[in-house]
């Protein structure tokens, strides 16, 4: 068990951020273990087809990150994001800029007693890590993302109604809150418990952990990994049909947008779903809005859509 103890400072200062880098490397669990990660099927079969012409030595050092047997990550490898929508190419330099002893005690930590891989150098880590985003996950990353921001917008929403405790509490089954503590079963074999104490304590969707995770270091930055929201949609092909009487009031193509909004999204990722252009999903978006129906925010880079509660009213059946 993970014991996190929070002051009411701590508690107040929660932040949510999402990593292309985690993401880029969790992902190989998928890879590894694919009857494991079944929602994840699509995805794996385009990216084994990308790497099928990589490199011997990449796709060697790829499997080398994930330990023998427990499938734990070294902690350098999934560094805490420093900004709330990190760039990859940003956290590859702070990869990169791992000092090479630190690199091989995350290694020791999690291979215990099974030989180390062949490569613990952080720069080639890096090197190979960039041409897997590349091929496997840069061409998925715009949908990947908006799933994300989806989730954090959720999370900011209900963390300014509830509280960041409801937060907390609601973020896994394995997760639970009282008294100050944060307590996340990250499996048997660890245990630590670690104060906040003015670090921060940064809480992180990912598409690809079976379940929430925090760092294997009890020296770590306070991190909690969680299962995204809206995991399910991810590679969804066509959007959910709208209510019929809906549908008859407001139109075939608005209310399929709206149906298709179960979780916040951009115009890009509507405009993807639905097989349209970004400009025309634009126009309903405005009109919706202009009507009551959705609300906007920005969400880092992006824009993001929600229904609002008369929408969710009208969708009921």
């Amino acid at each position: 068990m993970i014991t996190y103890r929070l002051s009411v400072d701590d508690l107040a200062d929660v932040r949510f951020a999402c990593s292309p880098l985690l993401e880029t490397v969790t992902s190989l669990w998928a890879l590894r273990r694919p009857e494991r990660h079944a929602i994840h099927l699509p995805w794996i079969r385009r990216a084994r087809a990308a790497l099928a012409g990589a490199a011997s030595a990449d796709v060697a050092v790829l499997d080398g990150l994930l330990s023998p047997g427990r499938d734990w990550l070294p902690d350098f490898l999934t560094p805490r994001p420093a900004v709330r929508s990190p760039d990859i190419a940003g956290e590859l330099d702070r990869l990169r800029g791992t000092p090479p002893e630190r690199a091989l005690a995350d290694f020791r930590a999690v291979y215990g007693t099974h030989p180390l891989p062949g490569t613990t150098d952080p720069a080639a880590i890096a090197g190979v890590l960039g041409r897997y985003w590349d091929a496997a996950v840069a061409p998925h990353w715009p949908r990947m993302r908006a799933v994300l921001e989806a989730d954090l917008l959720h999370r900011a929403r209900q963390a300014a109604a509830d509280g960041a405790a409801a937060v907390l509490r609601g973020l896994d089954h394995r997760v639970s809150f009282a008294d100050g503590a944060l307590r996340v079963y990250g499996g048997a074999s660890l245990n630590y418990e670690a104060d906040v104490a003015g670090r921060g304590l940064w809480l992180v969707p990912t598409l690809f952990a079976p379940q929430t995770i925090a760092p294997v270091g009890p020296g770590e930055p306070p991190t909690v990994i969680y299962r995204c929201r809206g995991i399910g949609t991810l590679w969804e092909t066509s959007p959910a049909p709208p209510p019929e009487a809906l549908a008859e009031l407001i139109g075939p193509t608005r209310a399929s947008l709206l149906a298709t909004l179960d979780d916040p999204m951009s115009t890009s990722e509507l405009a993807r779903r639905h097989g349209v252009t970004p400009s025309a999903v634009s126009q309903h978006l405005a009109v919706l809005r202009r009507n009551g129906l959705l609300s906007r925010t920005r969400a880092g880079r992006q824009v993001l859509y929600a229904r609002t509660a008369l929408a969710d009213q009208l969708m009921a059946p």
